[in-house]
């Protein structure tokens, strides 16, 4: 067992993949952190929302990693993807990425807006300008995707579960083999005595 553990191309091939692992593991759970610690609030004018219903599938679908940017409504066109706070119809405080199908001029000088989910036959209730988050500029590809696996059952056990899993066996069969490795080592310092 000491001569694999001490092989170098085992050292080399375990260094790269515990740091690979923990590099990946790192990076998408402190991109969840910032997403719920920033509170929906603008990072360097971008927003990220992980997408959770099927209203906008084929464009985003469910566990896509959006990017959406802040921007003035009066650049806002229809066919854009927007996101907005719901204020009203069950749709309170929640956040919605919808098509814009409709734009007009609201009496205050603002602007009203209909959207509608691209696999809904219903449009959303009017939005008004305030209500606007930004802009949808599209998916984080790998976030997406790591999202996407992470979420799946076979996806958490074998890039979570089982890597670490090997991580901690690895380590516990190499402490066993330095303190196995140790011990001989004192056992023959003290018959040198």
């Amino acid at each position: 067992m000491k001569k694999v553990f001490d092989s170098k191309i085992f050292r080399i091939t375990t260094g790269i993949v515990k740091t690979f692992i923990i590099l990946v593991m790192v990076f998408y759970v402190g991109f969840v952190i910032v997403q719920r610690a920033t509170g929906n609030r603008s990072i360097m004018s971008y927003r990220f929302f992980t997408v959770a219903t099927g209203s906008m599938n084929g464009v985003y679908d469910i566990n896509d990693v959006i990017a959406v940017k802040d921007c003035s409504t009066n650049d806002l066109k229809v066919g854009d993807d927007i996101a907005y706070l719901g204020s009203r119809s069950g749709l309170e405080g929640k956040i919605i990425v919808h098509r814009i199908i409709r734009i007009e001029d609201a009496s205050d000088g603002g602007k009203i807006f209909t959207t509608k989910g691209v696999n809904t036959n219903v449009e959303d209730p009017i939005i008004k300008d305030q209500q606007v988050m930004g802009i949808v500029v599209g998916k984080i590809p790998i976030i997406t995707q790591i999202n996407h696996l992470v979420r799946s059952q076979l996806g958490f056990f074998s890039l979570i579960f089982c890597p670490l899993v090997v991580i901690i066996v690895l380590e516990i069969l190499q402490t066993i083999t330095d303190y196995q490795l140790d011990k001989r080592q004192i056992q023959a310092i003290e018959k040198e005595r």
